[in-house]
């Protein structure tokens, strides 16, 4: 197997890495869209942009909340 040095890795784990809280934030706005407690999604919206998300992903769990967020 080729060793794959430091650098090289680098970019590829810098573009997988992701914030645990945005995660939870959006899997709790899934949630609550499943069981219509809508007047939570502005809340776990707005910790899921305080910690990166970004507005495609949160435009996709509006518009089908069956999807799980990336």
């Amino acid at each position: 197997m080729p060793q794959v040095t430091q650098q090289a890795r680098a970019p590829n784990l810098l573009r997988v890495k992701k914030n645990p809280v945005k995660l939870t934030a959006l899997l709790y706005l899934r949630e609550a869209l499943l069981r219509e407690r809508y007047e939570r999604a502005p809340e776990f919206i707005a910790v899921a942009r305080e910690f990166g998300a970004v507005e495609r992903e949160i435009e996709e769990l509006l518009e089908d909340a069956r999807r799980l967020p990336r």
